[in-house]
């Protein structure tokens, strides 16, 4: 079994013990975008609504030094989205979770557009998103991502994934594979309950895009989902989306 280790690091200054939301944020080696990805959350923190939790996968970087003084508990977790999101669920206080990238900033008043839109024991959703990059093929891919996820009922992680604590384990959380865990975890909650598609825009970074190229990188996202769609194993499939990583 792998060995987590959970240190709590700090306590919201607040007479409210559990706080409504749990924000599980999954790193590995994000020293240049975690410092955003955080101070956003601190009012909300502070005021103790939410709670922040931070899931490293092994970093080797400034991400653990930057990120202490920002989060309620740190987890150290065995490297993998799907393992790292499931290790900070694992700890969460809330009856609500947020699951949010390290590269991803959410909309103003994200907390009231979730909790207000979360009224049920069962429920889930996702935000629309934007990317960052300046060229014009990226409102683009935001316009097809969002439209699609409408369409289909799939969200991705991009989008931050929010979902009651109810409804995660009756779906047992994210599945342990190493792609594609998004997915797979919003096949599992659409057959229970149609996605909240919030309207409200996030900005995540378009750094994949202009590091691989939009063109290439585009086609390499469809190969791989039309590959997934018609069974091929994640395992296979991390190979070609993370050429280095295995």
């Amino acid at each position: 079994m792998n060995e987590k280790v959970n240190v709590r690091v700090a306590t919201p200054s607040s007479s409210v013990e559990i706080p409504s939301l749990s924000v599980v944020i999954p790193a590995l080696d994000e020293a240049e975008n975690i410092e955003a990805t955080l101070m956003q959350l601190q009012p909300a923190r502070r005021m103790g609504l939410l709670e922040v939790i931070l899931a490293d996968g092994g970093s080797t970087d400034n991400t653990q030094a930057l990120s202490l003084p920002w989060v309620d508990q740190w987890v150290n977790a065995p490297k993998g989205r799907a393992s790292q999101l499931n290790a900070g669920a694992a700890v969460a206080k809330a009856p609500l979770l947020l699951f949010l990238h390290a590269d991803t900033q959410l909309p103003d008043k994200f907390y009231e557009a979730i909790v207000n839109a979360v009224n049920e024991d069962l429920a889930w959703g996702r935000f629309d998103v934007d990317l960052t990059g300046r060229h014009p093929m990226f409102r683009v891919i935001a316009f097809m991502m969002n439209w699609r996820s409408r369409l289909t009922g799939i969200a991705t992680g991009d989008q931050a994934i929010f979902i009651t604590r109810d409804l995660f384990s009756k779906v047992g959380g994210f599945p342990s594979q190493r792609l594609m865990e998004d997915i797979e975890i919003s096949r599992g909650l659409k057959k229970i309950r149609s996605p909240i598609c919030l309207r409200e825009k996030l900005i995540t970074s378009s750094r994949k895009w202009e590091k691989q190229g939009i063109w290439r990188t585009i086609w390499l996202m469809w190969q791989l989902r039309w590959a997934y769609f018609w069974g091929a194993s994640p395992d296979d499939l991390v190979q070609r989306y993370y050429p280095r990583a295995h």
